[in-house]
């Protein structure tokens, strides 16, 4: 099972320049469509005078979501090569977004797709590429007696918690690595307490 996957640590941007036209290319680590709204809204507001801004994301992990936009330029001459770009280098929650500003010369659909290309290619190479892991949403419910004994199994995995609640029982709520989820049931089956999958 694939769980390994790869984004973009921080923002990075690059540059391109053809027959007067600019393109400005921003590369961002994005998790969701809110994000990408704000990245393109901020864009937008920043490079008003710009004729387009065109640009493609994936996200998600298991089940990735993308999509490429044109903004105006001739049918995949701008979204798909910038695609093209993020997929070359197998990443994902990641957006990139070229701004143009038109130098009066037109470059016809070959010229637009090399230079919308090559500025995304651009940003991204000024990138560190971090490995993400797809992780697994469990709650565990267990006695103040046994806090010592579930620590210490759980401190053997890479567990990233949400909460960890004490009232009557204690209860942690945390994600797992997805390969490490059968392991840690095992560890704790001899154990009174309940191991809950969230997803």
């Amino acid at each position: 099972m694939i769980n390994e996957f790869h984004t973009i640590a921080e923002p990075t941007e690059g540059f391109y320049k053809e027959k007067g036209s600019k393109f400005l290319a921003f590369a961002f680590p994005v998790r969701n469509e809110e994000e990408i709204k704000v990245h393109l809204e901020a864009l937008r507001k920043q490079y008003y005078d710009a004729r387009h801004h065109c640009y493609a994301y994936i996200i998600g992990l298991k089940n990735q979501a993308f999509r490429a936009n044109d903004d105006g330029e001739p049918n995949h001459s701008a979204g798909d090569p910038i695609l093209g770009q993020i997929r070359s280098k197998s990443l994902t929650n990641c957006l990139i977004v070229v701004v143009r500003y038109f130098g009066g010369t037109k470059l016809g659909v070959g010229g637009l797709i090399t230079a919308y290309k090559t500025a995304a290619e651009e940003a991204l190479s000024k990138a560190e590429i971090l490995t993400i892991y797809s992780k697994t949403k469990f709650r565990l419910k267990f006695g103040y007696d046994q806090t010592s004994e579930i620590e210490r199994a759980l401190g053997e995995f890479d567990v990233d918690y949400e909460d960890k609640i004490y009232t009557a029982d204690c209860e942690y709520i945390g994600y797992l690595k997805d390969e490490d989820v059968e392991r840690l049931e095992d560890k704790l089956e001899l154990l009174p307490i309940e191991f809950e999958v969230l997803g």
